[in-house]
Order: structure tokens, then C-alpha cells, then sequence
């Protein structure tokens, strides 16, 4: 076994994983499903929709911890689907359910845990989105504008544009849309206008094949990240 490696038990499998790893990785790694909404290996996870729990140690002194910040430790003993994560799994699910009913993606992970309604009161009929917060990162780690973000407290709690108004900073990259896993984001195309957060964005063309590429805001975002003329972004991958 090398140094930088550690031995640890996952539902009584023996597994080796670099140290540091989080447990909802080592799991992964070792073909062991654990349920998540809020991960994404593109983001640093920060545990918010708290479905990936897992029990680690020894009865009768276990505990339950998030898989996705917690890290491989030698000799942990793991459960990834013990009567205590499946209780606790189902109860975040029946609170998801009430915060976001008309999520379909959420519905159909509890119905596969046996969840099909909630005991707790349901929020608005229309809403979809579990303040994972994906967007929120995505917008402000990977694409770097902070368009958007967590506003009000709780129980209004919501993700909005500054004071809820059309955002200056957004680019219209659509990437808040495609990393959200409960489609809750408005977004359309037509007519070479994409529509997101209340902005109608023009889309470029490309200048070779025609095929719309990206919106202008977001190619003029590239061109000052990179010091390139933005005309150079003008040409598709495919045309490249």
C-alpha cells in the first residue's frame, strides 16, 4: 500500500483510496451508489441536500456525516445503506418534497426509497428548487460573474438576480440551467434569443457553418478573460 493511502471498510468491503478522499468518492470509486442532488465534481461539495449520508463506525457508537466532505480515514468502518441512512434518507427526501412538490427528478428518487408523499406542509405547488445552491457556485466558481445568488432567509429563502432585477453581470452561459438537478430555471431559445433570468440574450452565429454558438455577452466575456479579440471566437468547434 502506497503512504499517501488508506485502508477502510465500506459495507463491509476492504477498499484503498488515496488519502483525503471523501467517502461519497471512495464509494463511487468502488461501485457503491450513494444518492445525491447537491454534488458535482466540478464544484467543492459543501453538503447541502444532505441525501448522500452515511453511517460510519461501530455500534453502538456510530454516527451519521455527510459522504461528500467527509474524508477516508484508516480503519473507518462505512454503511452506505444501514437502516439509520435509509430512515435518514427518507426523512431529506420527505422535506424536499415538501419545499419542492413539483420536482419530478426528486419524486422519482423518493418513490425509489418507497417516499410518495410528505408529512410535512407543502410549500408552493409550483416550486422546484431544493436551495441546493449549484447554480449559485456554478455562476460564481466556474464561470466567474456571481450573477446570481441565495436571497431573503428562510422560509423565503429563493435564488435571485441583485434585488431581483435583471442582472447585468449575467453573460446568459446557461450553465446555472444545465447544472441544476430539479429543472427549476427558466430558459428558452428562439429565433437565435436565448431568455434566462429575464435577459434575452443575442446569439453569435457562427461565421462559417451559421450554427449559433453562444450569446454575444457570453464570447465577450471569453475575448476580456483571455486578451483574445472576440472576433475569434466568432468560428464553432467544429469549424475550428
Amino acid at each position: 500500500m502506497k503512504n499517501d493511502s488508506v485502508s477502510l471498510t465500506i459495507d463491509g468491503k476492504p477498499v484503498q483510496v488515496p488519502a483525503g478522499t471523501a467517502l461519497l468518492l471512495a464509494a463511487k470509486a468502488n461501485n457503491i451508489d450513494i444518492p445525491t442532488l447537491c454534488y458535482h465534481p466540478e464544484l467543492k461539495p459543501e453538503g447541502h441536500c444532505r441525501l448522500c449520508v452515511v453511517e460510519i463506525g461501530t455500534a453502538p457508537r456510530t454516527r451519521l456525516v455527510n459522504s461528500c466532505t467527509y474524508p477516508a480515514e484508516p480503519g473507518l468502518v462505512v454503511q452506505t445503506a444501514s437502516a439509520k441512512v435509509l430512515a435518514s434518507r427518507r426523512m431529506v427526501l420527505e422535506l424536499l418534497l415538501a419545499q419542492a412538490p413539483a420536482g419530478e427528478h426528486l419524486k422519482e428518487m423518493a418513490a425509489a426509497m418507497g417516499v410518495h408523499e410528505t408529512r410535512f406542509k407543502k410549500g408552493d405547488p409550483a416550486a422546484r428548487c431544493i436551495l441546493c445552491a449549484q447554480c449559485v457556485r456554478t455562476c460564481r466558481e466556474v464561470v466567474g460573474v456571481s450573477a446570481i445568488s441565495m436571497a431573503f432567509r428562510t422560509p423565503k429563502k429563493r435564488v435571485a438576480t441583485p434585488f431581483a432585477e435583471q442582472s447585468e453581470a449575467c453573460i446568459g452561459c446557461g450553465s446555472c440551467v444545465f447544472i441544476c438537478p430539479t429543472n427549476t430555471i427558466a430558459y428558452t431559445e428562439k429565433d437565435g434569443i436565448r431568455t434566462v433570468w429575464g435577459r434575452k440574450f443575442e446569439l453569435q452565429p457562427c461565421n462559417k457553418c451559421g450554427n449559433y454558438i453562444a450569446p454575444k455577452a457570453q464570447l465577450e466575456h471569453w475575448a476580456k478573460l483571455t486578451g483574445d479579440p472576440v472576433e475569434s471566437f466568432y468560428v464553432c468547434k467544429d469549424c475550428r
